[in-house]
């Protein structure tokens, strides 16, 4: 018995650490940050189209696999948050498509590139 409700217990905070919004959208600029050293595990991908069964653009992650060697080959790279990005990198937040934002990757020699990322990711504030 004791297993049993260790196990729904185990269950029912890994799924509200999964479903938690680990990234920022600021209202005035529009810029997405993921902030460094969150105490949570997390992945997070950025899609090619407003569909999860699409090209996964850019990660997100805490787990060093994911980064260290661009597991998922994701063409905009692995980052383990915002911080880690090129300085002059960015991410802008597009507005809503769905269930996805679509987001904008600005790199310092100003090309963009469009993606999509679950709006359950981030909040705005």
């Amino acid at each position: 018995m004791n297993k049993i409700i260790s196990l729904v217990l185990f269950l029912l905070i890994a799924s509200s650490v999964l479903g938690q919004a680990i990234g920022t959208v600021d209202k005035k600029t529009k810029e997405f940050y993921i902030p460094g050293n969150l105490k949570i595990e997390f992945r997070v991908f950025g899609y090619q189209f407003a569909n999860d069964a699409t090209r996964k653009m850019i990660c997100f992650s805490s787990h060093v696999g994911d980064v260290r060697a661009n597991y998922n080959q994701c063409p905009l790279g692995s980052y383990f948050d915002t911080g880690k990005m090129k300085p002059e990198d960015k991410i802008l937040y597009l507005g809503p498509t769905g269930s996805f934002a679509k987001m904008s990757f600005v790199s310092g020699d100003g090309k963009k590139t469009v993606f999509y990322l679950p709006k359950s990711s981030f909040t705005m504030k």
